[in-house]
């Protein structure tokens, strides 16, 4: 980590905790990429985190990790809606739900099965979740905040599954924040752009890929969780209170390119 993250995040990290204190957090998919990013955020401006993987290797890496260590973490598949409502039944509250949960299955999502399997876990997974910490949110007036993508916007060959499960998420959230505005829950969504994590290796590895999106993005470089942090944490705060049903997109301009 370069000394301009860790300024970055310090910063945030600073003016955040004097609204998520004690607050209580969920992330799906925060024991690794994105997720994992977003939860180190919330855990060192003092936030009450717990964070779901569906892995024991994610589990035990959370576990080891020095920030990430001090969550809660349990594994989760989102698609069993049961274990859902059973991990959010045991939480004694909850301010805040970030859902990072999600796959990608480069060149495999043509095939109708994987297709399906793919909209489960990103697009289902995510309303499983909203439908069962609907409640929770409800009593603390919380915020919820969905992960889109540029492909909630922009076509994907490769990827249907992916593309049409983050068009998903970007009409769920809108759709969610009409439901729920009643219950005083805030829903929004962050829109990323090409961010480092593990499920975009192979792309950072393959040298042409790689600098055709460098090429395109304005910034000139990969994006990192932590650069998706800022955004986060301003949808889920007060100062974000007349904010609901917007996708934010933080991509280093490549969507303007």
């Amino acid at each position: 980590m370069d000394a301009a993250t860790i300024s970055r995040e310090t910063a945030s990290a600073a003016w955040a905790s004097i609204w998520y204190a004690g607050k209580r957090v969920l992330v799906t998919g925060g024991t690794s990429g994105i997720g994992a990013g977003i939860a180190r955020g919330f855990i060192e401006a003092g936030a009450e985190v717990t964070v779901v993987g569906v892995g024991d290797a994610e589990i035990a890496a959370a576990a080891s990790d020095p920030v990430l260590n001090k969550t809660r973490a349990h594994r989760l598949d989102v698609r069993d809606g049961d274990a859902i409502k059973s991990l959010i039944g045991s939480l004694d509250g909850l301010d805040v739900v970030v859902n990072c949960a999600g796959v990608i299955r480069r060149g495999e999502e043509l095939d109708p099965e994987i297709f399906q399997s793919v909209v489960d876990i990103n697009l289902n997974g995510t309303m499983r979740v909203c439908a069962a910490a609907r409640p929770l949110l409800a009593h603390s007036r919380g915020t919820i905040v969905n992960l889109a993508s540029m492909l909630s916007f922009f076509g994907g060959g490769l990827v249907p599954g992916y593309a049409a499960s983050k068009g998903g998420i970007a009409q769920l959230t809108k759709s969610l924040a009409i439901a729920y505005a009643g219950d005083g829950i805030r829903v929004n969504a962050i829109a990323p752009g090409w961010i480092a994590t593990p499920l975009t290796t192979a792309l950072q590895a393959d040298p042409a890929r790689s600098q055709v999106i460098l090429d395109r993005t304005p910034l000139g470089r990969w994006g990192k969780p932590a650069d998706l942090l800022g955004g986060v944490l301003y949808l889920c705060s007060p100062t974000a209170s007349f904010v609901t049903g917007t996708i934010l997109v933080i991509d280093g301009g490549y969507a303007i390119a």
